[in-house]
């Protein structure tokens, strides 16, 4: 699971060449919108999920979009206790960042299943098999003229990963910023919270609380 680079949105110079005759600003002034691709890759399946995001991407606009993708995969991965994901340390992800955190335990919480969160160390996020989608997807769609949001999702569909075409999806939902936990949140946080031995900065297992821990 990753975040992207912003994309620009309007007669913006991208670079890159295309086979039709393309006529952009003379000079780049303010987008008309931006558009943050978020997605999950699985390997095993070669399956990718694309998600547009319109408004700035939060820790609440990730673990959102892990449960938008869950909710549609959900009965086919219905034997599965446990979800391993791969992520980079990126600001909005922190292996420590107290707001991921509470939004994962939640998830948790809600869909009654385990989250193992495998964090690359720093420099290495191009081991991350969804690095490769997205390299694919700017070869696919460089040099192409992204007028409107309703384009850059069109020009996402078709693009292929072993065969197959991502799902794609628009997110226009702003999240609030800024939001803190209080101490008492943060403990009951903590208590779902695992790390493993040696690896304890690395991988992070999240799993239901017991019940006594939400009672009041």
């Amino acid at each position: 699971m990753d975040a992207q680079a912003t994309v620009q949105v309007g007669p913006c110079a991208r670079g890159g060449t295309s086979r039709t005759l393309v006529t952009a600003a003379d000079h780049d002034g303010a987008p008309d919108a931006t558009l943050t691709p978020v997605g999950l890759c699985l390997p095993a399946s070669d399956a990718r999920f694309l998600y547009g995001v319109t408004a700035q991407v939060t820790s609440a606009c990730l673990v959102a979009r892990l449960g938008q993708w869950w909710d549609t995969v959900c009965e086919r991965y219905a034997h599965s206790t446990t979800l391993v994901i791969r992520l980079d340390n990126g600001p909005e992800n922190h292996r420590r960042r107290t707001q991921f955190r509470q939004r994962l335990v939640d998830c948790v919480q809600r869909y009654r299943v385990n989250l193992r969160l495998a964090y690359s160390p720093p420099y290495q996020s191009q081991y991350n098999p969804i690095e490769r989608c997205w390299g694919i997807r700017e070869t696919h769609w460089h040099g192409t003229f992204l007028a409107a949001i309703a384009a850059v999702l069109q020009c996402a569909r078709p693009m292929t990963w072993k065969g197959t075409h991502p799902g794609v999806a628009l997110v226009t939902t702003t999240y609030q910023t800024g939001v803190k936990l209080t101490a008492e949140a943060m403990d009951l946080v903590a208590a779902q919270i695992k790390r493993l031995p040696l690896l304890g900065k690395w991988f992070v297992d999240i799993g239901p609380a017991p019940p006594s821990l939400w009672a009041s």
